[in-house]
């Protein structure tokens, strides 16, 4: 068994898509001699069955059951007296005899050995019941309920402890994954990617409809397998090869989407801008006496005769748009005696609703199995994935589209009437505007393209060296290359003009891993034994380069002639390369299917650390009780499943950039006397005592059913403890250097998972099952070196860092000055001994802890619902316990006048009528300066409910679907994101967010962001 099969969950789930894999030409294709036999199959309970396969025996004609169990074969006459045979996964296979009879209604009963759900866990598969550690499953169905082109988006609140961040509503965006809190501070906090046995390293771009089933390990019972790698939990990924049962099957899924933009910013429109402007301007001799601007509307371009605006320019509305986005995927998997075979094409195009980005996607794959003998199975899978994208600058401060859009002043148009695009420069009023290209101009004249290629796959020989015992080999690679292609026009005021700037660059990544192992499965009365023991060799090598020129004549050749530019900057180029040498062991034991224990094992060696730490250990221990199992139990008839689980074990975290252990040498060029000359410097002090972060990780859970099956709940308490961390600690400066990577300091994560699956209402006609996900986390840095001083990592900006890593507090610290109010008249005097004037924020002295980017709750409510052929899924996502660090109230509330801004500068701001506030009296940044510093303002509330998607089906029947010669229909409609409750405070587009995407502390901090839309789906599933 390969994939994860949840036998029980299916008996009663599946719809007609889950249609068995045979042909269907005997349900469709009449001749004068054929007979029609029809019928309804049932579990022992009399509930209807949905995807039986029924199957005349001895030929390859058939069909399968919809969604109110019925089904409808035409049998040719001469095999009226044959045989019929009905089977499904998880029921025990059935031969009827037709003998002449058109009606043929058929009760299947529960196979219960077939029942036991199998997940796939480090190095093969388990049962569950088995499994001692913390595993979480979702299967395909579940990950496409929402059209999602990026296969982490259909996880997202899917499985307790893991939080996935979407964090951007652009296409080409990654979404952040963190799984039982953060663990590190220099290290990545991604967990690790395994698709079919290979590491991948970016599963950003993997086509989702190829997926089967995903496998989360979280404890360290279930990750120590993968040792080093495996401190931030391990998402295992199984994609899907050829049929499961002989035949041939083809499918065809896809769907259109229309994103809109959700909600806008409230901002000021002209004419409000315009009075906070002059207001600002009448200000101006308060804070600068020697300064009396004068407020003018005298530009003919932009007012009238009478000083009225020509223009209000709504930029949110005109810098967005409706995106059209569409998926289209093809799949073909037959079966035969001894091998399987499936090949899946996909092509896909999203667009994002800011002006002119997109992503397009082309994706192949093929895999074969096959066991042409009794000793021996092989296989094949390939995966060629090609990415084309236009991608929308979502990280830094300057002034790109996603911060003009809010702060272009609305008296300028989007283009003059001569065809002229506008910028904040052309006025002749004294405004001293912010200079700033327009962002509808931005958007649709520079090009930031990314074009990937990947290549993916692996190849397996397994030897069956005795009954139970195996011996696997495999090779699987990962290769990707990568070019950048930017251009940004002669024309950008403030980004590129007048010079133009064009920007190349190449990159190929190649991965690499060979594992062999072997495996051993046996029962031998009341013993079960599942054991693992094997050996991995890894590599990786990065290559790149990249050119940069400024000083174009004109826009003409773009980044197609880079040596056209007058200013060519120096090339640049890399190399990078790691290896991991692993030996690996795992033992699985069950007594009387009551006692379990897992031991697991794992050395890694790798160059990344140290000469004197190379190599690792990293072992973990598993415990479990089946107590339903127990005769004390056996009675208890409200009881299906009762086991409690728990775990110890040390993993490591190995995710830092090559050669810190290593005294390094940076070379470079240099000018000396006019000429360019080549100069060296040594840059890094050697620690050969590097190794790994380790996480220790202590998990204790309950599994437990109920009700025949129809309640169902799992409860996880886990403590890490994360020792070893890898930051900079300070040395004297008589060695030449401040400070030398070492492993100092400790984070410790603790927590609470529960899930919650009921059946509500379960008969023939409507079915009703929820679903209840909450997960509580509480993050604490526990040591930082030897006299845990504080370290303030970034973001750097207004007011320097603004988070603080603290001892006793949790990572992601928002770190600034908490704002006491505005300074009123009758302040004058003490406002006056710190410098400020009566309407200026009055802040606290010194700086303090204002908030946090990491929640405390996590969770979601689905529920999902059938009425005879409609399906209906509710699927809610919460957040609570967390704040948004709001950084654009820098530019568009404490300071004014020179770009537009929140509304709340003119209807809250301070004045000798209104003292009262939390916002400052409005002056003109120009000629009054400004008062803004990181503080509590900034911070709101980031807690949420979000409509995360709510989708209505349709499951076409056989009353219909013999005549178009299919085997399932099913058509939908959708909407994502439909609404989202937040904090009034918050005045952003999305609560949840970050501008920071590669700083380890930028969760939930943002300078302005990609808005992400509401999108509504219509959508189709054909199985032929």
């Amino acid at each position: 068994m390969t994939v994860t099969q949840s036998y029980a969950a299916e008996k009663n789930q599946l719809n007609t898509l889950s249609s068995a894999l045979v042909p269907a030409s005997g349900a469709s294709t009449f001749s004068k001699y054929d007979v029609p036999v029809r019928g309804t199959v049932k579990d022992e309970d009399g509930t209807p069955l949905p995807g039986v396969t029924v199957l005349l025996k001895g030929t390859s004609r058939g069909t399968s059951t919809n969604a109110d169990g019925s089904f409808s074969l035409n049998v040719p006459d001469e095999q009226r007296n044959g045989t019929l045979v009905f089977s499904f996964i998880g029921f025990a296979t059935q031969e009827v005899a037709i003998t002449g009879q058109e009606v043929i209604d058929v009760t299947l009963a529960t196979d219960t050995k077939a029942l036991e759900e199998v997940v796939v866990t480090g190095y093969g598969t388990q049962r569950k019941s088995d499994v001692t550690g913390s595993v979480g499953v979702v299967n395909s169905d579940e990950l496409l309920k929402a059209p999602v082109t990026n296969a982490l988006q259909g996880l997202q609140g899917k499985i307790a402890g893991v939080n996935v961040k979407l964090n951007s509503g652009s296409p080409t965006s990654s979404p952040r994954v963190v799984i039982r809190g953060v663990g590190t501070i220099n290290s990545s906090t991604s967990p690790l990617y395994v698709v079919d046995g290979v590491v991948m390293e970016d599963i950003q771009f993997l086509n989702p409809n190829d997926i089967e089933s995903i496998e989360v390990l979280k404890d360290a019972s279930s990750t120590a397998i993968y040792g080093a790698r495996g401190a931030n939990g391990v998402i295992l990924v199984t994609t899907r090869r050829g049929a499961l049962t002989e035949g041939v099957e083809v499918g065809y899924d896809g769907f259109v989407s229309v994103g809109k933009l959700r909600k806008k910013m409230d901002l000021l429109n002209a004419e409000e801008w315009l009075q906070v402007v002059e207001t600002g301007m009448a200000n101006t001799p308060k804070y600068r006496p020697s300064v009396n601007p004068v407020f003018t509307k005298s530009d003919p371009n932009l007012f009238d005769a009478n000083g009225n605006p020509l223009y209000d320019t709504d930029w949110q509305e005109e810098a967005t748009r409706t995106a059209v986005s569409h998926n289209h995927q093809l799949s073909l998997q037959t079966k035969g005696d001894k091998s399987s075979f499936g090949t899946f094409l996909n092509y896909a195009r999203m667009e994002g609703i800011m002006l002119n980005s997109w992503l397009e996607r082309v994706n192949g794959k093929v895999a074969y199995d096959a066991n042409p003998k009794k000793w021996l199975s092989a296989g094949v899978n390939l995966l060629v994935n090609y990415t084309n994208e236009n991608e929308a600058e979502e990280g830094g401060g300057h002034q790109m589209p996603r911060r003009t859009m809010i702060e272009m002043p609305p008296i300028f148009p989007v283009k003059f009437p001569d065809g002229t695009w506008s910028n904040s420069s052309l006025i002749s009023d004294a405004y001293n505007l912010e200079g700033m290209a327009n962002p509808v101009h931005v958007l649709q004249t520079q090009d930031r393209l990314r074009e990937r290629t990947q290549y993916f796959g692996n190849t397996y020989l397994t030897f069956h060296l005795l009954p139970g015992l195996d011996l696997r080999t495999q090779f699987g690679f990962d290769k990707h290359n990568r070019s950048f292609k930017e251009y940004y026009p002669t024309d950008l005021l403030n980004i590129s003009s007048p010079l133009g700037r064009a920007y190349l660059a190449d990159e190929q990544v190649t991965y690499w891993q060979e594992e062999t192992f072997l495996s051993y499965n046996k029962e031998m009365g009341d013993h079960r034994i599942n054991s693992v023991l094997g050996l991995s060799w890894q590599e990786r090598t990065v290559e790149f380069n990249s050119a940069e020129a400024r000083g174009f004549a004109d826009d003409f050749f773009r980044f197609n002639n880079i040596g056209a530019a007058s200013q060519p900057g120096a090339p640049q180029s890399g190399y990078d390369n790691w290896a991991m040498n692993s030996y690996f062991l795992r033992g699985g034991y069950a007594f009387k299917d009551k006692y379990l224990l897992t031991l697991t094992g794992r050395v890694d060696g790798s160059s990344r650390f140290g000469e004197n730490n190379k190599y690792g250990f990293f072992p973990s221990l598993g415990v479990g009780w089946v107590v339903s199992n127990e005769p004390f139990l056996q009675n208890v008839s409200s009881l299906d499943q009762l086991k409690l689980r728990s775990s110890y074990g040390v993993t490591g975290n190995t995710e830092i950039p090559t050669y810190q252990s290593l005294a390094t040498v940076s070379s470079g060029t240099v000018l000396i006397g006019g000429e360019r000359q080549t100069a060296s410097y040594a840059n890094r002090m050697p620690n050969p005592n590097l190794q790994w972060e380790r996480t220790k990780t202590f998990d204790i859970g309950i599994d437990s059913r109920f009700f025949n099956n129809r309640v169902a709940f799992e409860f996880d308490y886990y403590y890490k403890l994360t020792t070893d961390l890898l930051l900079d600690r300070p040395i004297p400066h008589s060695t030449g250097f401040s400070s030398v990577r070492d492993n100092i300091g400790s984070v410790s994560n603790r927590g609470i998972e529960t899930m919650l699956t009921t059946t509500n209402i379960d008969n023939s006609d409507f079915r009703w099952e929820s679903t209840l996900n909450f997960n509580y986390n509480k993050n604490r840095i526990e040591k930082l070196g030897e006299n845990d001083e504080d370290i303030e990592p970034g973001p750097w900006w207004v007011s320097g860092s603004q988070t603080i890593l603290r001892v006793g507090e949790p990572v992601s610290s928002f770190w600034g000055y908490e704002r006491l109010g505005v300074w009123g008249t009758d302040e004058a005097d003490e406002a006056a001994k710190v410098g400020a004037v009566p309407g200026e924020a009055k802040r606290a002295k010194e700086k303090s802890i204002l908030g946090k980017g990491l929640p405390d709750w996590t969770g979601s409510f689905i529920n999902n619902f059938r009425y005879k052929n409609f399906d209906l899924t509710v699927d809610l996502q919460f957040v609570y316990g967390v704040d948004i660090l709001q950084q654009f109230y820098h530019s568009t509330e404490d300071r004014s006048g020179i770009a537009n801004g929140l509304r709340t500068i003119l209807t809250e701001g301070w004045t000798p009528e209104n003292q009262n506030t939390m916002v400052q009296e409005i002056r003109n940044q120009a000629y009054a300066g400004q008062n803004s510093e990181i503080d509590s303002r900034w911070v709101a509330d980031g807690s949420y409910i979000r409509g995360n998607l709510i989708s209505l089906g349709y499951n076409f029947d056989n009353t219909f679907l013999p005549a178009l010669n299919l085997k399932a229909l099913r058509v939908y409609a959708s909407v994502q994101n439909a609404f989202v409750v937040h904090s009034d405070d918050f005045q952003g587009y999305d609560p949840e967010a970050s501008s920071w995407g590669g700083n380890q502390w930028g969760q939930n901090i943002f300078f302005f962001q990609y808005p992400r839309p509401r999108t509504y789906t219509l959508g189709l599933n054909v199985k032929f």
